[in-house]
Parts: structure tokens; C-alpha cells; sequence
């Protein structure tokens, strides 16, 4: 069993930044891949990157490639997301995730836990 809490979301102005944190527990975290992934209100879920266990390898959405970061810290149990030249399409109830298997996923199907959930509102 893995339990994740997101943190770090909040109000910021479009062309701001924010850092998203996930906290994990569990002993095989840094086996887990993780990914991050967000859903606005009336839309489905949407992928929005992933990062395998070593951290060697990443994937984003699209949308968010370029201004968006991945990273963790297994050190910590923790990984990150690093979101900069924040619009307001990007207005979202974001939320981690962990696998039990080491690589990327951009599928929500494939991901084991999950955390609650941290808001993130862009203004304009």
C-alpha cells in the first residue's frame, strides 16, 4: 500500500509558477513509477507527465512540454512537479500518482495510488 498527499497548489497569475510536491510512504517507492495528471471541471482526467524509477526518464502532455517539470527525489520519497508560464487552461485539481511497475505510463488505467488532489488556479 502506498499513500501519496499532494501539496503546493494554490492561485497564481497567468506566466506564474508553482511547485507541486507528492509525498509517498512506502518502502518500494523508488521502484514505483509516478506521474502526474490533472482534471478540470466538466473534463476528463488528462495525462500530464511521468518520470520512471530512476528518474532517467521523463514524458509530458503536449500542453505542458517545455514549461513543465518532472523530477523526484527518492531520497525523500518524494516527487515534484515543477509547473512554469502557468496559463489558465492549465486551471486544474492536479493529482500523483504511483505504479508498482519502474517505467513511465501516460495512462491513468495503469497507475495503482493515488493522491487527493491539490488545486491549481491561474488567473488572468
Amino acid at each position: 500500500q502506498v499513500h501519496l498527499v499532494e501539496s503546493g497548489g494554490g492561485l497564481v497569475q497567468a506566466g506564474g509558477s508553482l511547485r507541486l510536491s507528492c509525498a509517498a510512504s512506502g518502502r518500494t517507492f523508488s521502484t514505483y513509477g509516478m506521474g502526474w495528471f490533472r482534471q478540470a471541471p466538466g473534463k476528463e482526467r488528462e495525462f500530464v507527465a511521468t518520470i520512471n524509477w530512476t528518474g532517467g526518464t521523463t514524458y509530458y502532455s503536449d500542453s505542458v512540454k517545455g514549461r513543465f517539470t518532472i523530477s523526484r527525489d527518492n531520497a525523500k520519497n518524494t516527487v515534484y512537479l515543477q509547473m512554469n508560464s502557468l496559463k489558465p487552461e492549465d486551471t486544474a485539481v492536479y493529482s500523483c500518482a504511483a505504479r508498482t511497475a519502474t517505467v513511465t505510463s501516460r495512462r491513468d488505467r495503469e497507475y495503482d495510488y493515488w493522491g487527493q488532489g491539490t488545486q491549481v488556479t491561474v488567473s488572468s
